[in-house]
């Protein structure tokens, strides 16, 4: 049998039998039609005695073997005829009734895979996908027709999430929501607004598990505070990428890369700083510095750059590393003494111009951490990177600021997205041949409006292997124009999104990209003409055309029917989405309103924690300090080791 050579190979391609069934067929209709044969001329001779035993009676009516008919003998010539035009009869008609029927099937049928074989997926297809698990976060709903119900789709995998929903399409009570009032591990939430804290933190407080909310430009001190310079492991080897990582950041803000010489230089100066920074407060205070401490280390009005050169220069690090780490590597100190030492060498023997220059470049990005309250919200660590997957219980991470001053933090909120990340993909463990999960909690990253904060050059890179340590990222834009104006058109996150969801696009280039992935399916046409000649006859002819169309047009994509609205603007109906699996149909689904499910509504229903007219917000938890917290910085007390518990169901908290 010649393969098909094009469309979609079965994996296991069925057999077909082809002519073997009717080479089947035939004897069955000869037995039958000797059957009716041998019972005619029974009949005709009263079913004599003398005619034998019969095989069987059915319903009192003698049935003798088939072939009975040729052995007996004294039948009469008329008889004998009579019985073989009804055997005949028996076989010939039901052979021509299928020969006519599947002539006419296939004439009519046509090539329904000619052009295209893109179809919606069925009920068996989408619970292969895993989509009925009842488990891991929420990609949409599923109307089962049978039923008459709304099916909830869930994904638990490792794979990732991205989701095109225009704003106010729904993607809030549709996906962000029921995720967060379900998701059982850790999670990192980018609440641009601070909805989801204000509906989602009180039920993941009940479970058992910690809730931060880092919100940088709130004043009242009732949320977490975090100090990224924490986070650089001042007593190993790895203190001097730590230190790169974040002057990185740090010199290049926006993420737009460090084309110009300003920035290189920059990079390569601040890297040494910060680590300067560091030992000297650490060796004076028994602490790390803040990034105020930082920036006014380099402003400093009282001393010139040339003197904090010489300062850098002329420090024993080492001696100061013996000092507060006596039983750390004496390689680490001798290490970041040489790093500094000529990262300031090396900005001394700069022109007093291009060191001016230099130095500017550095400092410019640094005027958000003078204000006082960034200044108090960086002034200490709430929290460890390493808490989020290793606390006794699973941490929640809210950032939050207001849209108005999101411009003005978002250095700080990539800062922290960017460390996060690279803390998270920087450890594997292997057992007999096999990765082994080295975390307590997987770490889910629930970043809504990605592209609020640009581009992320190491969310870019590090998609493709962040599952692998535990990482599970649900992203979502509001079109894929806007993906690409940050990304690029041949960005790494559409390409390692396993799962990707779309509410009705507004406008053309989203539509047309899900239409495209949508696919094209062939449209089997039957066409009648009749032709009438001069005289009374007429012929008739039925023609079958196969044409290609896409299984939704773009235009079609653009009016898939959204959520219905009340004169208010609030969602009363859910509306229409498509959801897309790699390697399978795609899913023509409906949105979930999580209002009005019962178990949703009341989760949601649970206060942030703390709430209070002077906290309006709620009060954050604290892994290190108790609550609320001062504004001044206290002393850092030592990480504890945990063990991890079960949370408590909230089944048990509504008891």
């Amino acid at each position: 049998m010649a393969q098909q050579e094009y469309g979609l190979q079965e994996s296991a391609p069925r057999r077909k039998m082809r002519g073997w069934w009717f080479l089947l067929l035939l004897p069955v209709l000869a037995l039958l039609g000797m059957s009716m044969a041998t019972l005619k001329i029974a009949s005709d001779y009263g079913f004599q005695p003398a005619l034998g035993k019969p095989w069987f009676m059915l319903f009192g009516v003698p049935f003798y073997a088939p072939w009975s008919v040729f052995s007996w003998e004294g039948i009469s010539r008329q008889s004998m005829d009579n019985a073989m035009t009804l055997g005949q009869a028996f076989f010939i008609l039901p052979l021509l009734f299928i020969l006519l029927c599947v002539v006419a099937f296939r004439r009519l049928k046509g090539n329904k895979s000619l052009h295209g074989s893109a179809r919606w997926a069925r009920k068996e297809e989408i619970a292969r996908m895993g989509y009925f698990g009842g488990q891991g976060v929420y990609v949409g709903g599923w109307f089962d027709k049978n039923k008459n119900v709304l099916r909830y789709l869930r994904h638990n995998g490792p794979e990732h999430i991205l989701c095109f929903a225009p704003t106010r399409s729904g993607k809030g009570v549709g996906l962000i929501l029921p995720t967060l009032l379900a998701w059982e591990g850790s999670s990192l939430v980018l609440d641009i607004k601070g909805e989801n804290w204000a509906l989602t933190s009180g039920w993941r407080k009940a479970q058992g598990q910690s809730v931060l909310r880092f919100a940088p430009a709130d004043a009242s001190g009732a949320g977490c505070a975090f100090n990224p310079l924490d986070e650089v492991r001042l007593t190993s080897l790895e203190a001097v990428q730590d230190v790169q990582n974040l002057a990185l950041m740090l010199v290049d803000p926006d993420g737009k890369g460090m084309a110009d010489h300003w920035t290189k230089a920059a990079f390569a100066f601040f890297s040494g700083l910060i680590l300067h920074c560091c030992v000297m407060v650490r060796s004076r205070e028994g602490r790390m510095p803040t990034l105020q401490e930082l920036t006014i280390m380099m402003s400093d009005p009282e001393r010139s750059s040339a003197e904090l050169l010489d300062e850098m220069m002329a420090t024993d690090h080492a001696a100061l590393f013996r000092g507060f780490a006596p039983d750390a590597d004496e390689r680490v100190g001798e290490a970041c003494h040489i790093f500094i030492a000529s990262s300031a060498r090396e900005m001394a023997s700069k022109a007093e111009n291009e060191a001016s220059g230099v130095l500017s470049s550095a400092l410019v990005n640094m005027a958000i951490y003078r204000d006082p309250i960034i200044n108090i919200n960086t002034s200490r660590s709430d929290f460890h990177i390493h808490d989020l997957m290793n606390h006794e219980n699973p941490v929640n991470l809210y950032l939050v600021t207001p849209p108005d001053g999101i411009d003005r933090v978002r250095p700080l909120m990539r800062l922290m997205l960017d460390m996060i990340i690279r803390r998270v993909c920087a450890k594997m463990e292997f057992v007999d041949g096999a990765s082994k999960a080295s975390y307590l909690h997987r770490l889910l990253l629930m970043l809504d409006e990605l592209t609020s904060l640009g581009k992320l050059p190491v969310l870019d890179k590090a998609i493709s292997y962040i599952a692998g340590y535990g990482g599970k990222l649900y992203i979502i834009v509001q079109n894929i124009k806007q993906l690409n104006e940050e990304y690029g058109k041949e960005n790494a996150i559409m390409a390692n999104c396993h799962v990707r969801i779309a509410y009705a696009p507004n406008e053309t280039e989203t539509a047309e990209l899900l239409s495209k992935m949508v696919g094209k399916t062939t449209v089997v046409e039957k066409k009648t003409s009749v032709s009438i000649g001069g005289g009374r006859g007429r012929s008739r002819s039925v023609n079958m055309t196969e044409t290609a169309r896409p299984l939704l047009t773009p235009d079609e994509c653009m009016r898939l029917p959204g959520a219905e609205k009340d004169a208010d603007g609030n969602i009363t109906k859910p509306g229409h989405m498509l959801i897309f699996t790699a390697g399978q149909s795609a899913i023509y689904g409906m949105q979930i309103l999580y209002f009005k499910d019962p178990t949703f509504a009341q989760r949601a229903k649970i206060p942030a924690p703390g709430i209070s007219e002077k906290y309006p917000f709620g009060i954050t938890d604290s892994l290190y300090f108790p609550r609320p917290a001062a504004w001044f910085a206290p002393e850092t007390r030592a990480k504890r080791e945990v063990a991890p518990v079960q949370p408590k169901s909230f089944e048990s908290f509504l008891e």
